[in-house]
């Protein structure tokens, strides 16, 4: 009877670290797709077309530049006051920032004061998921039974692919709608309160993480103090993951209809293909690293996308749906290899005291580093080159960074 009790919780609270982040990355994501398609005519009207997407991109790094003020803040909160607490507030100010976007009157109907809100609310995002992952992260391995701290810590990392795939199908069957440029686009902003309904759920319905209860508290200089080291060895190595990520899912979607000329709807369909398979191939990953270790299998993925970088783009340059699909799906395998164990991975390297500090400004650091200025380079790099082999080039790097942080990392934990 313990046991079973015991197994109901472990599978209620993985459930709801599942729908934090499902509900948290979907808010996020949203962004990103409206960005590459309407927000640069609605918030940015200028002559260029390249000069209003890299506008619409700009403001979509900006949620990036402030995730790690949101880790520091929310790493504090939650090594010192509790995981649950930390990440229902996250949860309430990501609905409330999404929903304010959403709600958000257009340049043409308030002028200079549109974009501004935009920017401002887009930094509450980004502070909001800075908060985020490592409440829900911990809030699942922390409860991971013995021997699966990797699989359970994959159902945060699906939760963020779910994410995606809602993200892209409220935008593949809302942007067919003549409608869509004029006021369509905002619906999919305004679920933004149905991310309250779920932080009051895990409020009332969730107990602390067992870890927590039991370690001593640690503030952010602790960390800074004596675990900077690893924090930027962890977030070096994770760059490359976040820089592919967002190339495929945000910058390419731009790429592919704007130059290359490929059909919206389509491409939109491809990347919830893509996704798809990730919410299998992701807590593969993870479980194979509760049997063969983390590291192993983390390198697997930072050594395929380094070997993948340029037959990648030559695949999509080829402007062909299955040629798209073959590209970003193996290109998605190898980024599985890498975020199925990271969250445990992340956990792994830190003691309980200090651990949702540690692996959130990890996680965030890498996310200014590779997320949130990739889409940006990338039109950059497309328009100053004339090739996609620059982004190729850009990817490569980060992955050899990735690797020599991996190697030390690897060291370090022996």
């Amino acid at each position: 009877m313990l046991k079973e009790a015991s197994t109901t919780k472990h599978r209620k609270v993985a459930v709801a670290a599942f729908l934090a982040s499902t509900f948290e990355w979907y808010d996020y994501f949203i962004f990103g797709t409206a960005a590459a398609l309407v927000l640069g005519d609605v918030f940015f009207p200028v002559a260029s077309p390249v000069a209003g997407v890299l506008a619409a991109f700009a403001t979509f790094a900006v949620g990036f530049v402030v995730r790690p003020i949101g880790a520091a803040i929310a790493g504090h909160m939650g090594d010192r006051y509790g995981r649950k607490p930390t990440l229902v507030l996250a949860l309430i100010a990501m609905g409330a920032a999404t929903t304010g976007i959403g709600l958000t009157p257009s340049y043409a109907a308030i002028g200079i004061a549109a974009p501004v809100i935009l920017v401002l609310l887009r930094l509450l995002q980004g502070i909001a998921v800075g908060a985020q992952w490592g409440g829900a992260m911990l809030l699942a391995t922390e409860y991971a039974p013995p021997g699966k701290r990797g699989l359970y810590g994959s159902f945060v990392q699906v939760g963020v692919v779910v994410g995606v795939v809602l993200a892209n199908m409220s935008f593949a069957v809302l942007q067919k709608s003549d409608a869509f440029a004029a006021w369509m686009w905002r619906i999919p902003f305004l679920v933004g309160p149905l991310v309250l309904l779920l932080a009051w759920f895990i409020h009332a319905r969730i107990a602390e993480t067992p870890e927590f209860r039991g370690a001593e508290r640690s503030p952010v200089r602790e960390v800074l103090k004596h675990h900077r080291g690893k924090v930027l060895l962890a977030g070096g190595s994770f760059a490359v993951h976040l820089a592919t990520f967002y190339i495929l899912i945000t910058g390419s979607l731009d790429y592919t209809t704007r130059e290359l000329g490929m059909d919206r709807g389509s491409v939109l369909v491809v990347a919830m293909i893509v996704a798809g398979a990730q919410i299998v191939t992701i807590p593969l990953a993870a479980r194979l690293s509760d049997k063969v270790g983390r590291f192993r299998v983390y390198t697997i993925g930072v050594v395929g996308l380094l070997v993948w970088a340029f037959p990648m783009f030559l695949l999509i340059d080829t402007a062909a749906i299955p040629a798209l699909i073959v590209a970003q799906l193996v290109g998605a395998t190898f980024l599985s290899c890498i975020y199925g164990p990271q969250a445990a991975l992340f956990a792994e390297l830190f003691a309980p005291q200090v651990r949702y500090t540690g692996a959130s400004l990890a996680y965030q650091i890498a996310s200014v580093l590779g997320g949130g200025l990739a889409p940006f380079l990338m039109v950059l790099l497309l328009e100053s080159t004339g090739t996609s082999m620059a982004v190729s080039g850009y990817i490569a790097v980060l992955a050899l960074i990735a690797l020599a942080c991996v190697a030390r990392l690897r060291v370090a934990e022996r």
